[in-house]
């Protein structure tokens, strides 16, 4: 068995249930690499990152590099003595850097690679209406996401499941396989599999104001995936006007695909049309309707639709935009 010296790379929550599980597993975590601190929130407070918390919590030396080249860094990097990196939720890394220890650099990535490459797997697996995901261990190379295969393990996604969700069971799911990961390497050398070559593959695209913002022209049932899939962050969102020329912006954390029973009710109005029935809010979207059930006016806290309704007026004319 080799004796594995690691140091782990990390920044959200996504990446403390790895390093927690190699901490409860008593494996020899010579240093924690995470994002510099930064100022957040409304008060501009400035934050250490979810991984330096715990790290620190377990007295694990932090480094937070600015620059991943810097030659500082890089000597403190080699002082550690590692032999295993491990990667995730982590920037790219230089070659220096994943090139350095001996038994080589790892990354969680939760997706079934290679679909999904990209900075938001979780979010686009859902949005894209997929039935399946999982999570993924390779060897980082010189692109991103594109290393030899060492383990995957598939989850099913359910209908009515958001992005948080699914986060935490991939989270839960991804600390496992490092572990499982951890112990092929410390067997000795790993079998890998090289990432098929497919003619088409879905990238999970860093998250933005445009491609956040729902698209009332498709179907319903992909509005739906849209939604669920950026709750409870960042949040789809739409703007609407209310009858007037003033625009609103609404956030979209819950919604649910109108029944038949409701459809028959509401009928077929053109795409965008808002309309109250029964206390509750419609969203009309290119073959069907979509009820919003959990929003934000801005300006306003997140909150169900019927308390939404009790103090702003909906007016016959409101349409998205």
């Amino acid at each position: 068995m080799r004796d594995l010296r690691i140091i782990f790379m990390g920044t959200p929550d996504f990446a403390v249930a790895g390093l927690k599980n190699l901490v409860e597993n008593n494996y020899t975590v010579v240093g924690v690499i995470t994002a510099p601190d930064r100022p957040a929130g409304r008060g501009q407070k400035i934050q250490q990152s979810a991984v330096k918390k715990y790290a620190l919590s377990q007295d694990l030396k932090v480094l937070q590099p600015t620059n991943l080249k810097s030659e500082t860094f890089l000597e403190e990097l080699k002082s550690l003595n590692a032999n295993l990196n491990i990667v995730v939720a982590f920037r790219m890394l230089p070659e220096v850097v994943w090139q350095m220890p001996e038994y080589g650099t790892f990354n969680l990535h939760a997706s079934l690679l290679p679909d999904y490459r990209g900075a938001a797997p979780i979010n686009w697996a859902i949005i894209k209406g997929e039935k399946e995901t999982g999570v993924t261990t390779f060897f980082i190379d010189e692109k991103i996401d594109t290393g030899a295969i060492i383990l995957q393990e598939k989850v099913a996604i359910s209908e009515e499941e958001n992005a948080g969700e699914l986060h935490d069971r991939l989270m839960h799911l991804g600390s496992e396989v490092i572990l499982k990961t951890i112990k092929l390497i410390a067997e000795g050398p790993v079998e890998t599999v090289a990432q098929p070559k497919q003619e088409q593959l879905h990238t999970a695209y860093k998250l933005n104001r445009e491609n956040t913002r729902i698209n009332w022209d498709q179907p319903a049932k992909q509005v739906y995936n849209h939604i669920r899939g950026l709750s409870p962050y960042p949040v789809a969102w739409t703007l609407f006007t209310n009858g007037e020329a003033q625009e609103h912006q609404l956030k979209v954390y819950k919604a649910t695909l109108a029944s038949v029973e409701e459809s028959n009710e509401l009928g077929n109005p053109s795409v965008g049309k808002i309309k109250i029935n029964h206390d509750k809010l419609y969203v009309s979207a290119e073959d069907g309707w979509v009820r919003l059930d959990e929003v934000q006016l801005s300006g306003k806290k997140r909150m169900p639709v019927k308390d939404l309704l009790n103090g702003f007026s909906i007016q016959s004319e409101a349409k998205t935009l």
